[in-house]
């Protein structure tokens, strides 16, 4: 099932949408396009919201290729109406796609804020939320942890407090979804011209979590009792219009979310271990039996534990496995292209070489 665009009113400020000056700094001072928010996107077209209303918008080749998601701002011609150019980011939410291809899938563009979801059921899981954190940290979007069905046990507080731990600074909310009042907590970070996006596992409570939050209705899927996880109810990523004005950003259910290029983010997820590998004695130091290896000297003290930098180690391998991955197919492409190149320009210089022959 797909999620309806839940649109509060019929005309918008672009403040109100979420206009920056960094995207004002894109335009031309003689721009006669309509800057456009993307609602939601579907094959072929996209949903968008401007100064003047909405606007349902085909996709031609050459927009298309423009890589449009959810969240973007492009620069629409209302007379076609047509997508012109697409704006820089100031955010990007995106993964490797499920595969051996490589490709990259882009999950949603210009978020403020993300809310991270979890239950307080057999879905929580520590690895997933660092994971979750490392996305992130890299695309620059402020984390909060939101805990759901915390009615469901009879107490959150050593989920809260192992969340917490995680990161330094980090807000854990743990709530009831389908009580407005528990939900409230959150509203902070869906004020006016504020985009929120809900990354989660199917189950965790995400489309309950949104009709508190909107007011609104979509239809939500028991969980499974033999493993107590959820069934898919969003299918597709779509921007909901929140009673504060802000707008909320839903995306699908996944259970597998490849990491690539997060290096830096994976150091500000887990400071802790990247703090003890910058005293250890070599700069190359693997924190196995290198002697002077700080790492190691934390986890026998008792400061760091062991099974974190278990955790680090695999997210760091799963990056720079499907980064270098990333960067092979593209070295390939490259190559690829200048071969055609070379054989096109071979074939016309025989060309050349026979009409001047004759």
């Amino acid at each position: 099932m797909s999620c309806a665009v839940y649109i509060m009113s019929t005309m918008d400020t672009l403040q109100s949408l979420g206009w920056r000056p960094f995207f004002q700094s894109q335009l031309d001072i003689d721009n006669e396009l309509t800057p456009a928010r993307v609602l939601s996107v579907h094959r072929g077209r996209i949903e968008v919201a401007h100064e003047y209303g909405q606007d349902g918008v085909a996709l031609s080749a050459k927009s298309a290729a423009f890589g449009i998601t959810v969240g973007d701002w492009v620069l629409v011609d209302r007379e076609g109406p047509v997508v012109r150019q697409r704006l820089d980011r100031s955010s990007l939410f995106q993964r490797r796609a499920a595969g051996t291809t490589g490709e990259i899938q882009l999950m949603a563009a210009n978020v403020d804020n993300l809310f991270i979801v979890t239950s307080a059921n057999r879905d929580f899981n520590i690895a997933r939320l660092e994971r979750y954190l490392a996305i992130a940290h890299d695309a620059g979007a402020f984390p909060v942890i939101v805990i759901t069905k915390a009615d469901t046990v009879d107490s959150v507080d050593d989920l809260v407090a192992a969340a917490a731990a995680l990161s330094p600074g980090l807000l854990v909310e743990a709530l009831d979804a389908r009580n407005p009042q528990d939900v409230e907590v959150l509203r902070p970070w869906c004020e006016s011209g504020q985009t929120v996006a809900l990354l989660g596992s199917s189950g965790v409570g995400k489309s309950t979590l949104i009709n508190s939050l909107a007011g609104t209705h979509q239809e939500t899927k028991a969980v499974r009792q033999d493993d107590q996880r959820g069934r898919h109810t969003t299918t597709g990523r779509s921007m909901h219009r929140l009673p504060q004005g802000g707008w909320l950003i839903d995306t699908p259910g996944m259970r597998e979310l490849q990491l690539f290029d997060v290096a830096d983010a994976l150091d500000e997820v887990f400071s802790d271990v990247a703090g003890f590998a910058e005293q250890c004695r070599f700069a190359d130091c693997a924190h196995e039996s290198e002697p002077g290896c700080a790492v190691q000297a934390a986890i026998d003290s008792g400061e760091l534990d062991a099974e974190r930098l278990r955790r680090f180690r695999k997210l760091q391998s799963e990056d720079r496995r499907n980064t270098e991955t990333l960067a092979e197919r593209r070295s390939r492409d490259k190559n690829f292209g200048r071969m055609i190149k070379s054989i096109l320009s071979d074939k016309q210089k025989e060309r050349g070489g026979k009409h001047g022959g004759n």
